[in-house]
């Protein structure tokens, strides 16, 4: 299946052979789905704070950032903008066939949508200005064109975070800028430092880097704050090789073998390359305008409050279970273990440990409390039950809550798929981190992900049907090992935009 010279290829882009040969495995096997056992709703899985614990919580976390606590905020930010647009393109291929304005807005509501509400975006007054600059009309397809091609803004061509989602009297803000005065907000040391992480791809890394020098000095006198900004790619290694219809290596034109990006689960990569002791994860697109700001930091403090009270207890124990043998450590404290472990880290065994070998015992709970820790935000379902917060049976027939795609749950199953709609909450991608033990030593984190989590896909290449694959989430199968807590965040904190209309919702209009 392999010559002398793909095994190269595979080498030069650090790859490792087994891995590809076990990726290629997977296509012809495919992947398991995950077991769901039980939704994790409020009181089962989800802690929800009144007013008096959110306070006591979010001054846990301000008191210990004051003694020296370390955050960081991480974005995953390489996602294209194209996706938004989708509909706008669709408006510009009828405009290719000579349908008329009229034709256009009546076909394509959300052509209709742009154009109705085309004053209120953040962007409008410099794509007007280019439109009259280069001596053509404001017509509906200009509007259009304009805004996603080369000769206007080229938003078709550019991320997420660098497009301009907000106006404010002295400007506009785009997402990365967002997450700037959200990190001095939040994520800010006890030396006024706020270290922000952005995984970018290659060809915008500059664009990024060019729009931090014009915006950093300005940002840091008015919050009062040093921005120490990082970019970093998804790394090659992560490919997954790519095969055709008959599960067969996919090749190039020139015979080499093709690989393709893994998905945003190989960030656990990345994560993994980070110094901080909590670390806050929230994708580049949700952001909101600072008259809206004030939830979003008090719960994200929340979230690293619980973190670190959690992380009290669990270090107590970590530290005993690993510096005593167990038979220095008497029945009633392994019993007290394995009780935090099962009640507030949500690991539940598989056979009730009451009659369990001491022994057993000690090196079961060793295992398990020497894991990163994460509190996981999850926001009440408004609409159509899918991916979020369940309790799932793991590959050791343990149980424990999980971030869960609806795609990872047997569409075929009957029992799973009520089990499923019974979800009262979905995971907006809101997250805090704490990556070290207890005697601040990082663990390695891609030995806590569970491979046997993944997608295939089809895609085309060169007129080619091909099968991809991705590996699992970053919050998904990549965390699937780590001691897991989920907690309520209000709706309100969960602004994402999926499209450019929804940039004309009231919670992004300034």
């Amino acid at each position: 299946m392999f010559s002398a010279k793909d095994k190269k290829q595979i080498e030069n882009r650090g790859s490792e052979f087994n891995t590809v040969t076990g990726q290629i495995e997977k296509f012809k096997t495919g992947f398991p789905y995950l077991q769901i056992i039980d939704a994790a709703t409020v009181g089962n899985g989800i802690i929800r704070l009144n007013e008096n614990d959110l306070e006591k919580v979010v001054t846990l976390y301000e008191e210990k950032v004051k003694h020296g606590t370390r955050p960081l905020k991480f974005i995953p930010a390489s996602g294209a903008a194209s996706r938004m647009f989708k509909g706008l393109y669709e408006a510009l291929e009828l405009f290719g066939k000579s349908a008329s304005e009229e034709e256009v807005l009546s076909s394509n509501k959300g052509a209709k949508q742009y154009i109705d509400g085309f004053e209120k975006f953040a962007f409008t007054a410099k794509l007007k200005s280019i439109i009259e600059n280069s001596g053509n009309e404001l017509t509906v397809k200009n509007k259009i064109d304009f805004l996603l091609s080369e000769k206007g803004l080229n938003y078709g061509s550019l991320p997420k975070g660098l497009l301009k989602f907000h106006k404010y009297k002295e400007g506009e803000r785009t997402p990365f800028e967002e997450h700037l005065v959200e990190g001095a907000l939040y994520a800010k040391d006890n030396s006024g430092k706020s270290p922000l992480l952005f995984t970018v791809s290659p060809e915008h890394q500059a664009g990024f880097e060019k729009l931090l020098e014009e915006v950093k000095e300005r940002y840091e006198e008015e919050l009062e704050v040093i921005f120490e900004v990082g970019f970093s790619q998804q790394k090659p290694s992560t490919d997954t090789i790519a095969v055709d219809m008959n599960n067969e290596p996919f090749r190039e034109n020139d015979g080499s073998l093709l690989f393709r990006p893994a998905g945003h689960g190989a960030l656990i990569e990345n994560l993994n390359d980070l110094n901080a002791d909590i670390i806050f994860i929230k994708n580049i697109d949700n952001v909101v305008p600072d008259r809206l700001k004030k939830t979003t930091i008090d719960f994200k403090k929340a979230l690293a409050g619980v973190l670190l009270k959690t992380q009290e207890t669990l270090f107590f124990y970590q530290k005993e279970l690993n510096e005593k043998h167990h038979v220095a450590l008497d029945s009633a404290f392994l019993a007290a273990a394995a009780g935090f472990l099962e009640n507030t880290l949500n690991t539940k065994p598989e056979t009730s440990q009451y009659y369990t070998e001491k022994e057993d015992l000690y090196h079961y709970l060793i295992e398990k409390y020497n894991r990163p820790l994460r509190v996981c935000g999850m926001v009440k379902n408004e609409g159509e039950p899918g991916g979020g917060p369940f309790w799932a049976r793991n590959s050791d027939g343990t149980v424990s809550l999980q971030v869960v795609e609806s795609s990872q749950i047997d569409p075929k199953s009957v029992q799973q798929q009520t089990m499923a709609k019974h979800a009262t909450h979905f995971n907006p991608v809101d997250l805090v981190c704490a990556v070290k033990n207890y005697k601040g030593e990082k663990f390695n984190l891609t030995g806590f992900t569970d491979p046997a989590t993944g997608f295939i896909s089809k895609k085309s290449k060169d007129g080619k049907e091909l099968k991809a694959q991705e590996l699992p989430g970053l919050w998904n199968g990549a965390m699937s090992n780590w001691n897991t807590l989920f907690l309520e965040v209000p709706v309100e904190t969960f602004n994402p935009v999926k499209t450019v209309n929804d940039l004309l919702r009231e919670q992004h209009l300034v």
